[in-house]
This record gives structure tokens, C-alpha cells and sequence, in this order.
């Protein structure tokens, strides 16, 4: 247990570093004042998070807001994304990005990128830290295979339950059974590889195209925030003012869904393991742990937004120190979660030997990462 609640810790701590409503609030500001408009950068976060609560707590069914919202965004930022490509790429960019791709290896560090923020910068890459927890309500909300089973998180401000939270169980191991568990499982595959691993990789190349094409040429290096602005600006020399306009609101969404994202899947982490682990938790429904947590998350992410503005951190700094945290908690999670599934699932539902070594390459991965980055912090 002590394992584990390292790694809730760890991941508990991250969601006070709210860098994506940080930099979301940035964008807002451009988007409608430039980037030296009135107001401090806490007070956007504020704005951002407002908008948050509001898709949160409207509807009856949160997810099915949050799904929407983020299924709109992720529209304008690929639909934009591409425009720009088509708008400003150049075949000539595109074989340089290509041999970039296929240079394993190289990796240039200095005293702004350190080795810290380059494993930030991977966790970041491969999505990791607690994240990977929600994918599991995901399923439960969209009542996908077995998640029809237990009850969707309904919005308490509008819907008053006092069900119970269920828990998942042990199926029986028979050929009908391990057969449900293949097709399930197949389903997940798919979707995972499509929606994202394919979809989020692609988008990432397009704005990696874009910082490429656009602020490469131009011998511009962003500064910490403000990596939004400059390609709009730069933009706005090729395109005109639409492109600027463009850019900011496919920073502002991309940004913004990041965020939107993150509160919902801590909240719904944290309101279930009080639920589900604790005696006190259960004397409240989820649905009223999760307004809690919500609100304390977007409340305290303000506050630490103000408290390090002050101490001169940067929005990009919150974002990395968030993913070093999420590389700390993967180099526990990936090798739990390996543990738990070899010894605690029925046989047929256990990983097969493909998924093992990926998991063992993984944890090796996190973990020499969080030694070689712990060695660093305290004798480097």
C-alpha cells in the first residue's frame, strides 16, 4: 500500500500545477489583448477554470459535456492544424522533419533544457503520469463492455443519488467468459491505437510541423509561454490577420481541452478511491467527491498559479515540473501494473508475453529515468 499511495501522491501533487489553464488563459488574453493585455496571469487561470466548472457542472451527465467539448476541439485543432501545414509547409521542411524523426539518439541539453525537463518532456509524449488511470471511466461512462454495469458519474448539483460506488470483480474463467473478455479487450486495442495513440501523434507532428516551419525560418526562439503568440504573429505576416486569429484559438483549444481533461479524470479518480477504499468515504455519494475535488483543484490551482507568477516560475515550468511528477509516478505505476495483472486477473484476461516485454521496457524506461534524474537533482 505504501507503493501505491506514493503514487497517488505524486499524482495528487501534479494537479496543483494547472500549466495547460496557465498557458489556456494566456492564449485567452492574446486572443482578445495580445500577450500585454490588462490582468495577471492568475486571474485568467481564474477565467479558464470558470469556463471549466461550467461544462462540468450544466449538464446532468458530466462526461457527456466533457466529451463533446473536448470532441469540438480536438476538430478545430486538427482542422487548423492542417490548414496551417498546407498554408506555410514546404516539402523541404517536411524531408527535414523526416530525417529529424529517424535521429535516435541525439538529444542536445543545456542549462534551460536539462535532463529533467527532457523526461518531462517524454512523460508529456507518451501521455504518462495518472492519466492513464481515466482511460478506465472513459470506458465506465460510455457503458463499453463491462462498464455497463456500473453507474455513470451524474452531476450533483442537478441529480441528487445516493447509490453506491460498485467495484470491479474476478469473472468466472470459462471459454464463454474469456471469449467476452477477447472481444472487450479488442475493442480497446482499436480504440486506444486510433483515437490515441494515431490522433495524438498526428496532431503533435502537425504542431511540431508548425513551430518548424513557422519560427524556424524566422530564427525565433519562444519565450517560456509565449509559444502560442509568436506563431500566430508570425502567421500573420504569411496569412494576414485570419491566421493569427487561427493560431490562437488552436493554442487556446488545445490547451484548454488539456486542462479540461485533467480536472475531470482527477476528480474522478480521487472521488473514487475515497468511495471505494475508505470508511469515511462512503458516508458521501462519488458524485459529491467529485464536486469537491473539482472545485478544490481549480481553487488551489489558481492560488499556485498567483503564489509562483510572484516567485517568477513560468507556465511552461509548471508543465514540466507536472510531467516530471507524472515520469516519478509511471516508474511506480508501470511496474504495479504489470504485478497486478500477472497475478490478480483470471488467466485468460492476463497480458500475453508481447504486452509483458513492452511493459518491462516501460518500467525500465521510468525508472532509470526517475534514479538518473533524482542522482542529478541532489548532486548535480
Amino acid at each position: 500500500m505504501t507503493v501505491i499511495y506514493a503514487f497517488l501522491t505524486l499524482g495528487f501533487v501534479g494537479l496543483f500545477l494547472p500549466g495547460w489553464a496557465r498557458m489556456s488563459g494566456a492564449a485567452l488574453k492574446a486572443l482578445f489583448f495580445g500577450p500585454d493585455g490588462p490582468g495577471p496571469e492568475w486571474f485568467w487561470t481564474a477565467i479558464t477554470f470558470g469556463f471549466i466548472a461550467l461544462i462540468l457542472f450544466g449538464p446532468k451527465q458530466m462526461y457527456r459535456a466533457v466529451e463533446r467539448a473536448i470532441g469540438i476541439m480536438v476538430l478545430v485543432i486538427t482542422i487548423g492544424l492542417i490548414y496551417v501545414a498546407f498554408s506555410v509547409g514546404t516539402w523541404d521542411a517536411v524531408k527535414e522533419m523526416g530525417s529529424g524523426l529517424v535521429n535516435f539518439g541525439h538529444i542536445e541539453l543545456d542549462d534551460e533544457f536539462t535532463f529533467a525537463r527532457f523526461f518531462g518532456a517524454v512523460v508529456f509524449a507518451g501521455i504518462g503520469g495518472a492519466g492513464n488511470l481515466w482511460y478506465a471511466f472513459y470506458l465506465r461512462d460510455k457503458n463499453i463492455g463491462m462498464g455497463g454495469r456500473i453507474p455513470v458519474l451524474a452531476n450533483p448539483l442537478r441529480v441528487h443519488k445516493t447509490a453506491e460506488v460498485q467495484t470491479g470483480f474476478r469473472y468466472i474463467e470459462s471459454p464463454e467468459n474469456a471469449s467476452r473478455f477477447k472481444r472487450w479487450m479488442r475493442f480497446v486495442i482499436q480504440d486506444q491505437v486510433i483515437f490515441f495513440w494515431l490522433g495524438n501523434t498526428f496532431t503533435m507532428f502537425l504542431f511540431m510541423f508548425g513551430a518548424l516551419t513557422v519560427l524556424r525560418p524566422a530564427g525565433i526562439v519562444p519565450a517560456e509561454g509565449q509559444i502560442v503568440w509568436d506563431m500566430s504573429i508570425i502567421l500573420e505576416s504569411s496569412l494576414g490577420t485570419f491566421g493569427r486569429y487561427v493560431f490562437l484559438l488552436i493554442g487556446m483549444a488545445a490547451l484548454f481541452s488539456s486542462q479540461l481533461g485533467g480536472v475531470d479524470g482527477g476528480a474522478r479518480t480521487w472521488s473514487y478511491l475515497l468511495g471505494s477504499m475508505f470508511k469515511f468515504g462512503r458516508k458521501r455519494t462519488q458524485s459529491q467527491w467529485y464536486l469537491i475535488f473539482a472545485i478544490m483543484f481549480m481553487v488551489a490551482g489558481t492560488a499556485s498559479t498567483a503564489f509562483f507568477e510572484v516567485s517568477g516560475v513560468s507556465a511552461l515550468g509548471f508543465i514540466f515540473n507536472a510531467a516530471l511528477l507524472g515520469g516519478f509516478a509511471m516508474a511506480i505505476y508501470v511496474p504495479l501494473t504489470l504485478y497486478v495483472n500477472l497475478t490478480k486477473l483470471p488467466k485468460s484476461a492476463r497480458p500475453k508475453a508481447l504486452n509483458i516485454v513492452m511493459m518491462l521496457i516501460a518500467s525500465a524506461v521510468y525508472v532509470s529515468f526517475t534514479l538518473f534524474t533524482i542522482w542529478g537533482l541532489i548532486f548535480g
